[in-house]
């Protein structure tokens, strides 16, 4: 029985034994695993921020009436320039009943008490004349008809006003819509026929037209909270326009919003820019722009790809594998300075001809196999 045993334990110390050859045999007849390798160089990066938003006027303007009516006639059409001053709709005023009829009784109330202001006024001159009354007496009924000639003046005046939208009825009118400034007629949203309301305290007004001067445009656009410490006002920039061909124009930034706008997760801050148009080139408002915004440059400086780079999961460090001789490689880490996204400055841990392992891609040859 335990000769039995000893043969069955032999037996499975020699498998054993097989195993363990076989296994070392197979690890160390296993090539190597080689990879692709880079070189740091030297380049120039450009580091810029690029803000997405519309090119409109300095200047635009919505036209609103002071009187509510019914638009009578409109001069312009949309796309004219005009000069500050022309004329660009007529009101024709539609008075309410109600208000009328209370005028015109009001017209009829100072008349009466003007009429017995001119008989007391006529009396008393008289009887003052004759030296019947003082003077004192006199001058008040004298003053008691002057206000009461006023009285029915305004009374007058207003319903003046407000069956006719003015007194003169000249260019002056209520019912006249002239340009505040000169420019381009950029939009005429009522048209002939409609009803307007007058612009007062209490409400915005009907927009007649609005007006922009198109010489003078600017850049809104917005930037990300990661970008917009490095902005200053002042600085000059570059407006691109897809519109036209890509069409670059110089700008300055003239505004950084102070408060930022959450949007879709994202904190966004208000850019303004000043952008200098040429006459010859027609620029319409609203055109979708870019802004490239340059933030920081550095030329002939040693780089490498970003995409080298590896982190400590532990101190989030960044480091990179290079080869040594016997074909192993070494970490070594490296302080990064500024980035474009594809290339970034090392400033110390790599030299000028390393080779640098690309940790993601093996070489072509262990590929083949």
């Amino acid at each position: 029985m335990n000769k039995t045993v000893k043969i069955i334990i032999g037996i499975v110390l020699l498998v054993l034994f097989v195993w363990v050859i076989k296994y070392f045999k197979d690890s160390n007849s296993k090539e190597i695993e080689e990879f692709k390798v880079e070189e740091p160089f030297y380049t120039s990066i450009n580091t810029k921020v690029v803000a997405t938003g519309k090119l409109n006027p300095e200047e635009e303007i919505e036209l609103k009436p002071q009187i509510s009516g019914i638009v009578d006639k409109i001069l312009v059409e949309e796309g004219d320039i005009v000069k500050k001053g022309d004329l660009i709709a007529k009101i024709r005023v539609v008075p309410n009943e109600q208000t009328l009829v209370s005028a015109r009784s009001r017209i009829n109330t100072a008349q009466l008490s003007y009429d017995n202001a001119k008989i007391l006024y006529d009396r008393n001159k008289a009887l003052f004349e004759k030296g019947v009354i003082s003077k004192q007496d006199f001058e008040n009924s004298e003053l008691s008809f002057n206000q009461a000639k006023e009285t029915l003046r305004q009374a007058q005046n207003d319903f003046q006003i407000i069956k006719q939208g003015s007194l003169s009825g000249g260019s002056s009118a209520n019912t006249n819509i002239v340009a505040q400034i000169p420019g381009t007629v950029l939009e005429i949203p009522i048209r002939e026929g409609d009803q307007v309301i007058e612009s007062n305290n209490f409400n915005a007004g009907t927009t007649i037209a609005t007006v922009a001067d198109m010489s003078k445009m600017i850049f809104e656009g917005k930037v990300d909270e990661a970008e917009v410490g490095k902005l200053e006002e002042g600085k000059e920039i570059i407006v691109v326009l897809g519109a036209i061909n890509q069409q670059e124009f110089p700008a300055k930034l003239t505004f950084v919003a102070p408060k930022g706008i959450e949007e879709n997760g994202a904190v966004q801050f208000t850019i303004k820019a000043d952008v200098q148009v040429e006459q010859s080139t027609k620029i319409r408002a609203g055109y979708s722009a870019n802004a490239e915004i340059d933030l920081e440059s550095k030329d002939s400086i040693l780089v490498v790809k970003e995409s080298l780079l590896q982190f400590n999961r532990i101190t989030e460090k960044p480091y990179v594998e290079i080869l040594k001789e016997d074909g192993t490689y070494e970490e070594k880490y490296v302080e990064t300075g500024i980035s474009d996204g594809i290339n970034i400055e090392i400033k110390e841990g790599v030299s000028e001809g390393d080779k640098i392992k690309v940790w993601n891609k093996a070489s072509k040859d262990n590929e083949d196999e």
